[in-house]
């Protein structure tokens, strides 16, 4: 059907060689295609405090013990970046733990743990996320939201206003002037 490449590996109608299993056409003696396909991994980044370092951010530990709806809501904000208001993540929290009770609050916030790792590509410690969030709740978005303010987001104006933040930082800042041509 497709012309075969010297190196046995067969080639599609555009000329470029095909990967992978199934596809491919080998030579006679079954050897491998003289390509192969390497995907680059970032590396993965150790979480900037522990899970149950909740007491170094006394303030958002009493937030989130008493409110952990508040402290939801700021994160879900900022990792869905202000796609949704911290009004409208807190209020489908509490909402959740209205209907259904407590700890299925959990499976919904644990997505959030899930898109803050990858975004970050933070480590999955000390366990998969969904058993952090259902074990740990409360420890887990204080953990989260240190995360978020150690990376420099100020959590409690929300998204936009830290862009502008961001962005009249960076307007402020004198231009870097660069050497001219030199031999």
């Amino acid at each position: 059907m497709y012309p075969k490449a010297e190196d046995g590996a067969a080639s599609s109608a555009t000329g470029f060689p095909m990967s992978g299993g199934g596809g491919g056409y080998y030579q006679a003696g079954g050897a491998a295609p003289a390509f192969a396909v390497v995907q680059a991994q970032a590396p993965v980044a150790a979480w900037s405090t522990g899970l149950f370092d909740c007491f170094d951010d006394v303030g958002n530990c009493c937030v989130t013990c008493l409110f952990p709806c508040i402290t939801f809501g700021q994160i879900a904000e900022i990792v869905d970046q202000g796609s949704t208001s911290c009004g409208a993540s807190a209020a489908l929290y509490t909402l959740i733990i209205a209907f259904t009770g407590s700890g299925f609050q959990s499976i919904y916030s644990c997505f959030y743990r899930s898109k803050l790792r990858a975004q970050y590509s933070l480590e999955e410690t000390p366990c998969p996320d969904c058993c952090v969030h259902f074990c740990c709740e409360w420890c887990a978005l204080c953990q989260e939201y240190r995360e978020l303010k150690n990376r420099g987001f100020e959590m409690s104006i929300g998204w936009h206003a830290n862009m502008e933040r961001q962005g009249r930082a960076a307007a402020t800042m004198p231009p870097q002037m660069h050497p001219g041509m030199t031999r």
